[in-house]
């Protein structure tokens, strides 16, 4: 058997759901980065354990669980909310963790938006490391996301997980993407100051988490990053066979690049004013009394 991790932030509208794909397992546990909606009171009238921590960045929440939270087994699960455990995935990951060859898995996500799995212009299969021992993995920061650093030879899965992307619907959407291109703008500036390219991953990667790291790095040095991202994953991925529910991903994600590269602008051209430069030194004094 394996423990099941399910991270959460205000995620009242899936949590449920998760929980009861995830109940497969006799162990579950949900690590909240104290959420202010219902998320917390859905997930108490399940038989789940519950732990609070205050979230810094993906990578450190995640390494933090991994340190600071118990399990009953030495394997572990890693769910997002809008994720779901299949009893297919389930099934496997019980026959994966006997064997002594790999200490982690990757499993590829099938990414679900309007109603309409985006095969194509997701890259699928893409893969997430989800299944491991606790002991052998841990992870760091890129962007607004995280990269599994692992102590030992990794595996791939054969079935896949759904990953509900948008569920909360397109304002929830644009305010996490809004959030996460500022992490995205600030890894931008450091790759083009202290990165580089892998040129052997990128065109003879041994599997598809280096050429895909490797084309990340890559991109971002590239003029007209938006419209190229556009036509990479509409054209030569193939995109407009998603129909309409393609055609939106595609321009949604080159949405997502043009506000990477403006606030990547705002870092290299914006200062922020200082306290003395936005008082005028003439200006009328203001005496505040404290009281008490």
């Amino acid at each position: 058997m394996f423990s099941i991790y399910i991270l959460t932030y205000n995620e009242e509208i899936d949590i449920a759901a998760c929980i009861e794909s995830a109940m497969l397992s006799d162990e579950i546990i949900i690590v909240d980065s104290f959420s202010s909606d219902q998320t917390i009171e859905i997930a108490q009238s399940y038989p789940v354990k519950i732990v609070q921590h205050k979230f810094e960045s993906h990578g450190k929440q995640r390494t933090w669980m991994l340190n600071e939270i118990p399990t009953k087994y030495d394997w572990v699960y890693i769910l997002e909310a809008d994720e779901r455990m299949t009893p297919e995935l389930f099934n496997e990951c019980l026959e994966a963790i006997k064997s002594q060859e790999y200490i982690g898995y990757y499993v590829a996500e099938r990414v679900l938006f309007m109603g309409t799995w985006i095969r194509r212009s997701t890259q699928y299969p893409r893969y997430q490391m989800r299944l491991f021992r606790k002991d052998k993995v841990w992870f760091s920061d890129y962007g607004h996301t995280e990269r599994e650093v692992c102590e030992g030879p990794t595996g791939f899965l054969k079935e896949i997980y759904p990953h509900y992307t948008c569920s909360k619907g397109l304002s929830r959407w644009i305010e996490k993407h809004n959030r996460y291109s500022t992490d995205e703008a600030d890894e931008t500036v450091r790759q083009l100051e202290t990165g580089s390219i892998s040129w052997k991953n990128l065109f003879f990667g041994s599997s598809e988490v280096d050429r895909r790291r490797a084309l990340k790095d890559f991109s971002l040095r590239l003029p007209l990053r938006p419209v190229i991202r556009f036509i990479y994953m509409y054209v030569f991925l193939r995109g407009f066979l998603d129909g309409q529910a393609g055609l939106a991903w595609c321009t949604l994600q080159a949405f997502y690049e043009y506000l990477i590269l403006i606030k990547v602008w705002e870092m290299k051209n914006m200062s922020v004013p200082s306290l003395t430069s936005a008082t005028d030194a003439n200006s009328p004094k203001v005496e505040i009394e404290a009281q008490g």
